[in-house]
């Protein structure tokens, strides 16, 4: 038997775009048994959109939109979306792509043949806000690396994701247990990294490496990606510190918690408390970069910026010169 699958959709005045992405979800290969709607206080039509969509189309699908809100945000949006799907698999769905014929099918196939398997990404194909590509995929936009990419196909995902996220929501697809295992979602982190480092610390990730949709970039975007440029890099290590590792380490400590009410292998709660040591010693050193210099070259000789910083190097070269 088949399992059931869900599609969380998440929306915020998108009239502009959600016809097109609802079209889309409704023509695939596999439809879903349900589209859960989580409209986040739109004061355009973009709910009238939705339904008139599924009004006109003979999609076997139901729709169910869940009643307005005061504004929670895109994280709490989502969360919202998800605890009230009622399927075995849940897709996530923003408001402003494209699906690709066969989004769905990949994922009931991926988690139908994998029992462990928690959550799955996918590479997506960038365009523009009148859809034409960007001649560039997501994952080489996020200049994935070929050892994050060697970790999340040899089962290593959560050594990936701790260092950094490599999972956008609008790719992922979920089995429905991990909701229950990482909710409530915190604050401090958006929906999709929280929910593919709960997985991989708990069960199977999946990359697959096919664009499975058209993700789109625009003005409007709530959350984007470009390549980053030379420019874009020298920029970000001469923003001021400001609260930046404060943060971090305010996130790192947040996993550790969660994870230590979770049955988590030690090895894998051992790694996070290594991960939260590391950004609460980077958010303590000293605002005089001279200063910082000794705690730098404890950090590199540990191998701290290797196994548990997003950038590796890059950073050893952004907590050296970053101005406070």
């Amino acid at each position: 038997m088949s399992v059931r699958i869900s599609v969380a959709l998440a929306t915020y005045n998108g009239a502009q775009f959600i016809e097109e992405q609802v079209a889309s979800i409704l023509r695939g290969s596999r439809v879903p048994e349900e589209v859960v709607l989580a409209d986040d206080g739109s004061t355009d039509n973009t709910v009238e959109l939705v339904r008139a969509a599924f009004g006109g189309s003979r999609t076997s699908a139901q729709l169910h939109v869940l009643p307005a809100q005061v504004r929670l945000g895109v994280t709490a949006n989502f969360e919202r979306a998800v605890s009230a799907c009622t399927g075995d698999i849940i897709v996530l769905s923003d408001q402003d792509d494209v699906w690709h014929e066969y989004r769905l099918a990949v994922a009931e196939r991926s988690f139908e043949a994998r029992p462990r398997l928690l959550l799955q990404h996918s590479d997506a194909r960038l365009v523009d806000s009148a859809g034409k590509p960007l001649g560039v995929s997501l994952i080489d936009a996020l200049t994935v690396r070929a050892g994050e990419r060697l970790a999340l196909d040899s089962g290593r995902a959560f050594q990936a994701y701790v260092r950094r996220n490599l999972a956008t929501g609008a790719t992922v697809a979920m089995r429905r247990k991990l909701i229950d295992l990482a909710a409530p979602f915190p604050p401090e982190w958006v929906h999709d990294e929280w929910l593919a480092i709960i997985a991989a610390a708990l069960g199977e990730v999946e990359f697959v490496d096919s664009e499975l949709i058209d993700y789109r970039q625009h003005d409007s975007n709530q959350i984007g990606v470009a390549k980053p440029t030379l420019s874009y890099r020298v920029g970000r290590m001469l923003e001021p510190r400001g609260e930046r590792f404060v943060l971090l380490s305010a996130r790192s400590q947040i996993l550790v918690d969660r994870l230590a009410a979770l049955p988590v292998a030690p090895g894998v709660l051992k790694l996070a408390e290594q991960k939260a040591s590391f950004e609460a010693r980077r958010a303590a050193m000293p605002d005089q970069r001279v200063r910082r210099l000794g705690a730098i070259v404890r950090e590199v000789v540990r191998g701290s910026y290797g196994r548990l910083s997003s950038q590796g190097i890059i950073d050893v070269a952004r907590d050296l010169i970053q101005p406070v």
